[in-house]
């Protein structure tokens, strides 16, 4: 089957659609860190590790994405 054709939906039904929204249970400050790793499904310290890291060395970089996606993602 080709990728741009949507897999039919197994003997269960159709599979759930996942969204990138911001987490109203694993929040410290917004909620953005607990939201991408509820959707990649790594634990949502290392995603902040990830996150402190990348602004301290991106010479704060990460922090406006951080910044953008408190804006743009929806919260849950």
């Amino acid at each position: 089957m080709s990728d741009q054709y949507p897999v039919p939906p197994g003997p269960e039904g159709p599979r759930p659609t996942r969204r990138l929204v911001r987490s109203r249970d694993d929040r410290w400050l917004s909620g953005v860190c607990g939201g991408v790793a509820d959707y990649t499904g790594i634990d949502a310290n290392l995603v902040r590790l990830v996150v402190v890291l990348g602004t301290i060395f991106g010479f704060g970089s990460l922090f406006v994405a951080y910044v953008v996606a408190w804006i743009l993602m929806p919260e849950q």
